[in-house]
């Protein structure tokens, strides 16, 4: 009988949600917490994609594609030792693209209204999303499925409560379940069973 404990990889995670969602606050906090690599997905777009978004024109898939190539090559270079990206991953597709390399991935979604994030997005000056694309963000976002590795989080909490839930979620043993109506925590998640966000009050 073996006595080597089982080899788990650091966890490998996709911080994901909107603009204005506290992505790259919750990420970096969580990649220091966990001790692995951080990065933002904001930091691998062209500059023609900040041109664009900076002047208020939402972009294409086209735009896209090769920045989230760029992502999902940098999570696969980290399955081993494990790492934190934030990146708004709105839809089923771009999540698939993340994922293509490094299926392990798991999402964790910070979900917010559109009130409450238009009105983050409005206190955040020098960011090139301007809160009118806010709109567009919603429109675009397709909720985490049934067979995507990921939970959603309310965005209405401290940055330490969604950090330590998001722990608690990402570390291989077993997680607190936050969609336990017995939980004094409200915070929706799952393992496997992403719930419609919208059912999220913020």
């Amino acid at each position: 009988m073996s006595t080597n404990p089982q080899h788990h990889p650091p966890p490998l995670v996709v911080v994901m949600g909107v603009s204005g969602s506290g992505k790259t606050t919750v990420g970096a906090a969580l990649a220091q917490r966990l001790r692995v690599p951080f990065a933002d997905a904001d930091d691998f777009h062209p500059e023609a994609n900040i041109a664009k978004m900076s002047a208020g024109i939402p972009l294409t898939d086209d735009d896209r594609g090769p920045w989230l190539e760029i992502i999902g090559d940098w999570l696969a270079s980290h399955a081993e030792t494990g790492g934190v990206v934030s990146c708004s991953a709105l839809r089923r597709a771009y999540r698939d693209v993340l994922t293509a390399g490094a299926p392990q991935a798991y999402f964790i979604h910070l979900h917010g209204t559109p009130a409450v994030i238009a009105a983050r997005v409005a206190g955040r000056p020098g960011h090139f999303m301007p809160a009118a694309l806010v709109e567009s963000q919603f429109a675009t976002l397709e909720p985490l499925e049934a067979d995507e590795r990921g939970s959603v989080l309310d965005v209405d909490q401290s940055v330490d409560d969604l950090v330590s839930q998001a722990v608690d979620l990402v570390q291989p043993g077993p997680a607190t379940d936050y969609s336990n109506p017995d939980q004094s925590n409200p915070t929706h998640s799952n393992g496997s069973d992403a719930s419609n966000p919208e059912e999220t009050d913020r």
